[in-house]
């Protein structure tokens, strides 16, 4: 079972966290689309606490960056300060601590860095990655749309948020549906991924998960 889920990439909440990357001050007008990534990782959030899905907040060298947005909703999370381009090694004690982890839902900026870097350091570690592409950016579109190509090559699942959401819902009959499908039915911003996934985009064709 443990073989097929992983070649599937479900999702399950009992398996499940999600790394919330450097969603900070400073970014803030350099970032594209930035207030649309953070609405929709505030959403991802707030399913994850409805689901008990633990979450993980790093903010990137805060005393230059400045803090987390108040707009992404973290409060009562802990954010972890780092330097290194990658979330895993400031985490690592908790990613040590959590046996049945097996799939990380990642959500953040920037798509070419932090959030490659810590892709690559979770498939490593024999994790799942699923990137929530309609929140995470970049300062470039072009940085973007080939950092998540490189990260589908690698072996990451490219998924929206409404798509991780139901995946972990999985079931109408869930006693938390109805307050998700509250959340759900607001409207997503547009995170300017349209434009990146038409016209049969070279980047995104024909690769191999």
């Amino acid at each position: 079972m443990a073989a097929a889920r992983t070649s599937l990439g479900r999702v399950l909440p009992g398996s499940s966290i999600l790394f919330l990357c450097d969603m900070q001050e400073r970014f803030r007008h350099s970032i594209v689309y930035f207030p649309q990534i953070v609405s929709v990782a505030a959403r991802m959030l707030r399913v994850a606490r409805l689901l008990q899905v633990p979450a993980l907040l790093t903010e990137q060298y805060p005393q230059g960056l400045g803090p987390t947005v108040p707009e992404l909703g973290a409060e009562g999370l802990q954010p972890v300060s780092k330097t290194c381009f990658s979330m895993v090694p400031t985490l690592q004690r908790e990613l040590d601590s959590r046996p049945q982890l097996q799939s990380v839902l990642l959500c953040g900026i920037e798509a070419q860095v932090c959030i490659l870097h810590t892709t690559l350091d979770l498939l490593e570690r024999g994790l799942q990655v699923h990137i929530v592409v309609d929140a995470c950016s970049s300062r470039s579109q072009v940085d973007r749309l080939t950092a998540l190509a490189r990260m589908r090559q690698s072996g990451a699942f490219l998924s929206t948020s409404e798509g991780l959401i139901m995946q972990l819902v999985r079931d109408a009959a869930h006693p938390k549906f109805r307050e998700i499908q509250k959340i759900i039915k607001e409207p997503v911003p547009d995170s300017g991924l349209l434009g990146l996934f038409q016209g049969q985009n070279p980047l995104l064709m024909n690769l191999q998960p």
